[in-house]
């Protein structure tokens, strides 16, 4: 018996490991590019023949040393289908409802990856549009989130063929970019959803991408190596520092009735005020021991329910603390940090709060800190995250002191390593477990929609944008691949001041514009589309579109308008300043604004507009002299230009348009496309100094 049972096992290994193997591309529905070398790869075993079969073609390889084999499909004028693929070895795979097509890759953070009829920050119409989506030539392969430390050969996901079981589910971007594209067309289109929200673009670039800038090039090798030597740094920590604090007795000695201090309704009489961020200082405050903090955080009436059904947590971020905390919500503890689960210095410290935990009115949030070596410090405000802020007053008691120890005896605590970056934003790590799984699919080209999580350091997307361009397109061998993206849309509440508001957005758009500088690049502006309230705004289908209509015409040599006017130009004339655009399509408009501004599309909330420029056709225009203080410009069309002046300034030397996160500003062109931020001066970027760094 045992013997039948080791033969069985051995025939069973052996089986197993001649399977041929398919990377998740590769499965039922899925869409292959016309053309005329279409890869299709795997595993097999070492020089196992691999056999690849679709209507009345048949490709044949070997699999190499290491397993891998890939083969080259002739698809070029292929009829749309759906067809049966087989691969075939020493086992044989089906793949059904196979179509011929175009395919386009769609990567990005949470503007990308929003999804058609999401619960929250909905898509305007996108239920409706999910109930009549039924279309058997619409699909989309969706990449689950992988973060990776190493370059991945698999993802994770699965083909969906849109209709009203599934197209919920597509990204939104993707899918009304794609519908529009198979209209047109009228062959299959399949899009593969790669998206991540809250992504830098730097995790989005391989490590091998060709690094020009030597110092962010140090940077991300001292995050690389930061991530390889945490795991050791931190079992010693593990094991050096209970054993110092049982040296020195400073262990924690924890209250048994916390309720003492974190219970709703308690008296104060002996707390002490403090201001976060900031030391945590007072006179009856130690320097080291367990102190305990507490805030009062009133929901009002009217967002109450919304709060409870919404979400079922609210994210409470303390920032990087070097102590110990357990947190309570209305006396319920929610949350704590161990010494196993430092994640290293400089590591923000998150919590979840159910919102089952909510009362309507005031609420008590309590956190007990023990602190043996480090003073007690709030390098930055809490956040309780879309619920309330939380910088300034709180109320602070001692739990007990530690005794003080002598600046050497302090310093011999072994210290916290350095915490890895996080994963999301690690250079390299979304590349690998998302992107190179995919290299090399053939595809038609790259529709991108990212920024948003790069606006502290817009000026370097300068050069990180280019970057990753490039890098994809040496990872799939063909530097032609057309890369189109969405520029930022308006965000955050108006402002009256010329070009003197945040400048994050606007710089970041620049730098968006200056990438087009690269060949079969496109983009679509987007600065009339977005909400003050919701960097998730409901207008995907119009964005959608307009990128399409980007790919339509360079891609598909489709005759149709694209882009909106593009600064080219200025001459300086009696006072005023003459502007030169490209792309004009018919000539120049002044669109009629409207009175009030959108807030939340999704909703329907708006605000009233308030003119910057009420005498002026056109809006958004700022100019200045040689002292450089923007003053708002009066303009007008003439002709395929614009005359920008103000009686302000006589000697006008530089033109500012659309220059704010939300700007008022309504120049298009005769297709109804609007013109992009743009400015005529090279003054200095306010973001040029804000770099990358670690830590």
């Amino acid at each position: 018996m045992l013997k039948l049972l080791a033969v069985s096992l051995l025939l069973s290994s052996e089986t197993l490991m001649a399977n041929i193997k398919l990377p998740a591309i590769f499965s039922d529905h899925m869409v292959l590019k016309a053309g005329d070398q279409v890869p299709l790869w795997g595993n097999a075993d070492p020089g196992e023949e691999v056999t690849v079969s679709m209507e009345g073609q048949t490709v044949k390889t070997t699999a190499a040393t290491d397993g891998k084999w890939k083969v080259l499909l002739n698809l070029q004028g292929s009829k749309p289908g759906p067809f049966e693929m087989t691969v075939s070895g020493k086992n044989m795979l089906k793949i059904s409802d196979v179509v011929v097509g175009e395919v386009w890759l769609a990567s990005g953070q949470s503007n990308m990856w929003w999804m058609l009829n999401a619960a929250t920050c909905a898509t305007v119409g996108g239920a409706e549009e999910t109930a009549h989506s039924a279309n058997p030539m619409l699909r989309m392969f969706k990449v689950q989130t992988d973060i990776e430390e190493h370059p991945q050969d698999d993802c994770k996901g699965s083909w969906m063929v849109a209709g009203p079981e599934t197209s919920g589910q597509f990204s939104a971007v993707a899918y009304y970019f794609a519908k529009k594209l198979q209209n047109e067309l009228k062959v299959p289109v399949g899009v593969i959803n790669d998206a991540v929200g809250g992504t830098e673009i730097e995790p989005w670039t391989s490590e091998q991408a060709p690094d020009t800038d030597a110092e962010v090039l140090a940077v991300k090798q001292r995050m690389w190596k930061t991530v390889a030597e945490f795991p050791t740094r931190k079992q010693e920590f593990l094991a050096d520092f209970p054993a110092w604090l049982k040296a020195h007795n400073r262990e924690d000695k924890p209250t048994t009735d916390p309720q003492a201090y974190a219970a709703p309704g308690i008296s104060t009489a002996g707390w002490v005020p403090v201001n976060l961020p900031g030391l945590v200082t007072g006179t009856s405050l130690p320097a080291n021991g367990a102190i305990w903090l507490r805030r009062e955080i009133t929901i009002p009436e009217a967002q109450f329910a919304s709060y409870r059904t919404a979400n079922p947590t609210f994210g409470l971020e303390l920032g990087p603390m070097t102590g110990f905390e357990s947190v309570y919500w209305n006396g319920q503890l929610v949350g704590q940090t161990t010494l196993d689960g430092f994640e290293g210095e400089g590591s923000p410290h998150s919590f979840n709060v159910p919102t089952k935990l909510f009362k309507e009115g005031p609420n008590t949030l309590a956190i007990r800190i023990f602190s043996p070596v480090a003073l007690f410090h709030f390098p930055t405000a809490p956040d309780l995250y879309a619920l309330a802020p939380l910088d300034g007053p709180w109320l602070a008691k001692a739990e007990y002191a530690l005794p003080p120890l002598d600046a050497a005896t302090l310093a011999s605590a072994p210290p916290l390593p350095l915490a890895m970056p996080p994963p999301q934003v690690t250079p390299g790590f979304i590349f690998n477990g998302m992107i190179n799984p995919l290299v090399p699919y053939a595809i038609s080209g790259f529709i991108w929609y990212q920024g948003e999580s790069n606006l502290p350091r817009a000026y370097q997307y300068r050069y990180a944008f280019p970057l990753l361009i490039k890098d994809w397109r040496q990872h799939w061998g063909n530097d032609d691949l057309p890369f189109y993206f969405c520029q930022l849309s308006n965000y955050y509440p108006k402002s009256d001041k010329p070009a003197e508001s945040a400048f994050a957005f606007a710089e970041l758009r620049e730098a968006q514009s200056m990438t087009l500088a690269l060949p079969h690049t496109g983009q679509a502006v987007l600065i009339d589309l977005g909400d003050s309230a919701n960097i998730h705004f409901g207008h995907k289908k119009e964005a959608a579109e307009r990128l399409a209509a980007v790919a339509l015409a360079n891609t598909y040599g489709k005759k149709i308008p694209f882009s909106g006017p593009v600064y080219s130009s200025l001459k300086i004339e009696d006072g005023k300043i003459r502007l030169q655009f490209d792309h004009v399509e018919g000539g120049l408009v002044a669109q009629p604004l409207a009175a009030t501004y959108s807030v939340n599309a999704v909703n329907g909330a708006v605000a009233p507009l308030v003119r910057n420029s009420p005498k002026s056709k056109l809006e958004g225009f700022a100019i200045c002299g040689d002292d450089h203080k923007w003053v708002w410009a009066d303009a007008k069309i003439d002709g395929n230009s614009v005359l920008v002046w103000s009686d302000q300034v006589p000697k006008p030397v530089a033109v500012r348009y659309a220059w704010a996160d939300n700007p008022t500003c309504n120049l298009y062109n005769a297709a109804g496309l609007p013109a992009s931020t743009f400015r005529t001066d090279d003054f200095p970027a306010t973001t040029k100094d804000k770099r990358l760094r670690f830590p």
